[in-house]
């Protein structure tokens, strides 16, 4: 049995609230290709124990989202082989509110994706072959909002990814909204509202470098100002034309705007071929005792094309 939620509060919550019995309030089900493996999916997603965008129960997520009605916390399940079932877990909800989460959900795990030309590719490639086998249905993950998706790779620049996580946990706990649900909290990412106002001591205490914390202040800036938003950079319709769009912001470089392009923006030909993490996956795959070059990795990718983002997160999901 659900209890009842606390309010949305701002920063560290407080647990004060006694519990209430309630209930689930409502139910979605979307249809999931053939292709797709919600196991493999929550694999990825259970990849640190200190993310604080969803929380996992067993083969269950739960995400906090926030529209127009408020804070909306679902779970997402899986429950036949052709559909996700989201359950409503806070509060009755609008038929906005609920189209809006269907179509996050859908962006989320990338479910319009057909993955059958890419699995066709990879038949013939020595290097994608068996991953696609060991994880078939994986879909590539993404981070539906721009600003926590550019914050994600600004943090992840020239550090490892555990630390990245910890500067992540810090930021969303000092800076978000968090809503408690039957005991457990819950977090939205800062908005660019609230980062805009923040000054660099903000972030410097949290053990962020001063340019990375220059280079995030600036861009929630950019984005509360409005000069650049998914839709509009969506609207170019060319990755191209994204890319340079992306890279007019301040630290964000070719590594950072490709990740993004992969990860928020859905281009599948994206490719941050100068990642680490594709840099080791590369180097355990092909059983090598140094990480490859990147016109080895040029070489190496060159039957990818259109399906880059595809293989390579694929490869990140070989290094779990």
């Amino acid at each position: 049995m659900f209890r009842q939620a606390e309010a949305l509060t701002k920063a560290k919550p407080t647990n004060s609230v006694s519990p209430v019995p309630t209930r689930t309030y409502h139910q979605k089900t979307l249809s999931v290709p053939n292709e797709f493996s919600f196991h493999e999916c929550l694999k990825f997603l259970a990849r640190s124990e200190k993310e604080k965008m969803h929380v996992i129960k067993a083969e269950r997520v739960r995400k906090l989202v926030k529209f127009d009605d408020g804070p909306v916390l679902f779970e997402l399940s899986h429950p036949t082989k052709t559909a996700i079932q989201i359950c409503f877990l806070n509060q009755p909800v609008s038929r906005a509110a609920i189209a809006a989460v269907s179509e996050y959900v859908n962006d989320w795990f990338d479910l319009e994706t057909d993955l059958a030309p890419f699995y066709q590719l990879t038949e013939t490639d020595q290097l994608l072959k068996n991953l696609t086998t060991r994880y078939y249905g994986l879909r590539l993950i993404k981070i539906p909002d721009l600003f926590e998706a550019l914050c994600w790779a600004i943090l992840g620049q020239q550090i490892n990814v555990a630390f990245a996580y910890t500067l992540k946990q810090r930021f969303v706990e000092n800076f978000g909204e968090s809503f408690t649900f039957d005991g457990e909290i819950y977090w939205l990412f800062p908005t660019p509202e609230v980062v805009a106002e923040l000054q660099l001591a903000d972030l410097l205490r949290l053990q962020f470098n001063r340019q990375k914390a220059e280079y995030i202040i600036g861009l929630a800036r950019v984005m509360r100002n409005g000069e650049v938003s998914k839709q509009d950079l969506l609207e170019l319709n060319s990755i191209v034309a994204a890319r340079e769009a992306l890279m007019k912001i301040r630290g964000v470089g070719p590594w950072t705007a490709s990740y993004v392009l992969m990860r928020c923006l859905g281009f599948r030909s994206a490719f941050p071929i100068e990642d680490i993490g594709l840099h080791n996956a590369l180097q355990r795959q092909l059983n090598w005792t140094r990480k490859p070059t990147i016109a080895e990795i040029k070489s190496l990718s060159a039957g990818w094309n259109g399906w880059q983002a595809y293989a390579t997160f694929y490869l990140y999901r070989s290094l779990l």
